[in-house]
């Protein structure tokens, strides 16, 4: 049976912050297969991990989380770091943990990844689920290279963040800090796992071609019009208003779209940043992307309100907890940063929906860059302003 445990510090010093979150978190454990850890940018990751290390020696693995993190007690930051942590125990779990800093051939790399998470669990089997951390660049390819090692296995996870996009993000595996890579956890388990990918966006009637697409998250035209003049205009704005940084904020309550081939699930893609050389060449008004889309398919414009922002983790969380055929045991709930910026001192809303939700369920939730995920019969795939909330069977 699975049991679960949830510890946080905001000590100032790190290695007492480490020291303090294990303390808590693995308290009454006695079987613990895995730790997941979400912690500040401004904290000394190697110091934190030290202090963990000194009070538990299972696999850990996750990543730098922006702004804060959500516990059962509450939010969780401070002006100099802070760090939570959710242990997973259950004698009949297995877990194989492995990383691979960032290189050329980010395919190959997640090949090399699966075989060593495969190979550290001790089996030569596929895992029944798998987590999976990486920097905001190239996570498509990395799970590519993972399915051509284990085949379509379900999955979740999300991207490592910071708190202003300075690519100060830091991901964590046992005592493995990197800020440009990917680590997974593979889980090999008879018990229930199941997780709810979705962005809670409504669609417009605003949908185009892709018509160019330059080094896969440059959007350059939809419908053979300049990408980021289409976007101004389906969103009743001047370009010149979302060129450089402008575009990633601004995005956030209206973001693009891909459907997957079924129609289940609509899939976010973060206009991060609205480019302009200055020439007149395909690369003026273009819009960079936070994953990859393809030309020749549609792209739908979203949309969402505040109130919408702010209630969609409450209705995430009831709609994943209706999926599970047995009592949970565990939950991680991954939430991206953009939209916890967006919604500002209405995190405190969520914070209490989603505590008095959880019903005393340890649960975690960090706020990542990019969310990974599946929703019914579709594939895994890589997502930016999104939910990926999982949960843990006791059985």
């Amino acid at each position: 049976m699975l049991k679960s445990k949830v510890g946080y510090s905001i000590n100032p010093d790190d290695l007492v912050m480490g020291m303090e979150t294990a303390k808590r978190a693995t308290k009454d454990l006695s079987n613990i297969k895995l730790n997941f850890l979400f912690l500040s940018c401004k904290s000394d990751t190697k110091r934190v991990i030290k202090g963990i290390q000194e009070v538990s020696n299972a696999p850990l693995i996750g990543c730098t989380s922006s702004g804060g993190i959500i516990v059962p007690d509450g939010y969780v930051t401070s002006e100099h770091g802070f760090a939570g942590m959710l242990s997973l125990d259950d004698l009949n779990l297995s877990v194989g943990v492995a990383c691979h800093e960032a290189g050329k051939d980010a395919r190959a790399i997640g090949r090399k990844v699966a075989i060593a998470a495969v190979q550290n669990a001790k089996t030569t089997r596929a895992p029944a689920y798998f987590y999976m951390v990486a920097s905001p660049k190239e996570e498509e390819d990395y799970l590519m290279g993972i399915q051509d090692v284990i085949g379509r296995v379900p999955m979740f996870g999300g991207s490592a963040a910071d708190d202003n996009l300075n690519e100060e993000w830091k991901i964590i595996c046992n005592e493995k800090v990197m800020s440009d890579g990917v680590a997974v956890a593979f889980f090999y388990t008879d018990n229930e796992i199941v997780t709810k990918y979705c962005g809670k966006y409504k669609e417009t009637n605003n949908v185009g071609l892709i018509t160019e697409v330059k080094d896969k998250r440059i959007l350059v035209s939809i419908d053979e019009v300049s990408a980021l003049k289409k976007y101004a205009h389906w969103i009743n704005t001047n370009p010149a208003l979302l060129k450089n940084n402008n575009l990633l904020m601004a995005s956030v309550k209206k973001p693009l779209g891909i459907k997957d081939p079924l129609g289940n699930l609509t899939v976010i893609r973060h206009p991060m940043y609205g480019n302009d050389m200055g020439t007149r060449t395909t690369s003026d008004d273009t819009i960079t992307l936070g994953n990859n889309v393809v030309e020749s398919t549609a792209i739908i414009q979203l949309e969402a309100t505040d109130d919408e922002l702010i209630s969609a983790p409450l209705e995430t969380l009831k709609e994943l907890k209706r999926e599970m055929y047995v009592e949970p045991s565990a939950y991680i709930l991954i939430h991206d940063g953009a939209r916890r910026m967006c919604i500002g001192e209405n995190i405190e809303v969520i914070t209490k929906q989603i505590v008095k939700e959880s019903r005393g369920i340890p649960f975690i939730m960090p706020f990542t860059f990019g969310e990974y995920g599946y929703d019914e019969h579709s594939s895994n795939i890589c997502g930016g302003l999104m939910l990926s909330f999982t949960a843990f069977g006791k059985k």
